[in-house]
């Protein structure tokens, strides 16, 4: 019989709508020049499919330590955040002991916690989006949680919330995780809490950079935490494709992953000031490669619903903020049909 903890989820929300131009999931728009296809080709022809790959992933985290300053001890790879997101609700306090988010946020926090049984202790955001210090206090004390989770920056506000607030929350004795799968786009991290403290780890992915396809997560922290966590890893985890690719492009092609987000970095502040000019249209900043806004003029369902019909494809999170809507900083091209979509409806009655 299935769980009823299973027949209370609600699944994971993606776009699988058909557009041409898709600004819906937050990858980096990239088409790799034919040079480094070849070399991706030449490297996946000589593996041997038939064989697991590498549980451990030594050669991969080899990889991402030396380009990103760490030590391979202070790493734990996984088939995406996603899969490290459900170890850390799993391997961090006990079951009957609850798991704290900040909302709306990242909506695998909470499934991961409910998948498990976990009570999950939300608090909204307060109006600028930052945490609500105060009523998280009053929810933590009364709930006694042992986790908890910031995305950072927030998808999908696109703000990095403050640093003290986070800080005052993780000194009331709960893990702290600092998912910062946007770390490229913010430049703020965690990281050297996560080395030296026992109680914070840092999420970071290759997901937003360019290589979502692989599905690479990897998670900082203090040796020891790394090790116990490890214990309840599924083993060949990361598949030998992914482990080869990903090595190539962080020894060899990294380079062109960094123009690409600089490049983006400017699109996202391009689209903002013309947002911002929109009458119809209010937008808020991002730290991120995606841009919250909100229809003022019309449901956000109806102009998602033209906005596919222009063409391009966005996320709809009426469902979570009202009439608001988020769309992933795209290439110089998609960016302006976009915008040219949206002023056009919003020029049409």
């Amino acid at each position: 019989m299935i769980s009823n903890r299973v027949k209370s989820l609600s699944p994971y929300k993606t776009e699988t709508t058909h557009a041409p131009i898709r600004l819906s999931s937050n990858e980096l728009s990239i088409e790799l020049p034919d040079f480094v296809k070849r070399r991706i080709g030449e490297e996946i022809s000589k593996l041997s499919l038939n064989r697991y790959p590498d549980p451990e992933a030594k050669l991969l985290k080899e990889a991402i330590a030396q380009r990103f300053g760490l030590k391979v001890e202070n790493l734990l790879l996984g088939n995406g955040s996603d899969e490290l997101i459900y170890y850390l609700s799993m391997a961090i306090g006990e079951f009957d002991k609850g798991v704290f988010y900040p909302v709306p946020t990242f909506s695998m926090y909470g499934i991961s916690a409910q998948v498990l049984g976990r009570e999950r202790i939300e608090v909204k955001l307060k109006d600028d989006f930052d945490i609500d210090l105060s009523e998280s206090i009053y929810r933590i004390e009364e709930k006694g949680p042992a986790l908890a989770y910031f995305a950072y920056p927030n998808n999908p506000t696109g703000n990095c919330f403050s640093e003290e607030k986070i800080k005052a929350i993780r000194n009331m004795k709960l893990f702290t995780v600092i998912d910062e799968a946007y770390y490229h786009y913010s430049e703020k991290t965690f990281l050297k809490d996560a080395l030296e403290r026992e109680d914070t780890v840092v999420l970071r992915s290759l997901s937003k950079i360019g290589l979502a396809g692989l599905r690479i997560g990897f998670m900082v922290g203090r040796e020891d935490l790394i090790s116990e966590i490890n214990k309840i890893r599924l083993p060949f985890n990361v598949t030998l494709p992914s482990q080869v690719i990903a090595r190539l492009m962080l020894d060899e092609f990294y380079h062109i992953l960094e123009e690409e987000i600089e490049i983006a970095k400017k699109e996202r502040d391009r689209v903002y000031k013309e947002l911002s000019k929109m009458e119809g249209i209010a937008v808020y900043p991002s730290k991120a490669n995606f841009i919250l806004f909100k229809s003022l003029v019309m449901p956000a369902d109806i102009m998602h619903r033209r906005l596919v019909q222009e063409g391009v494809l966005i996320r709809n999170f009426s469902y979570m903020i009202p009439d608001s809507l988020r769309v992933t900083v795209g290439r110089a091209w998609e960016n302006d049909a976009f915008l040219e979509a949206i002023q056009k409806i919003l020029n049409t009655p």
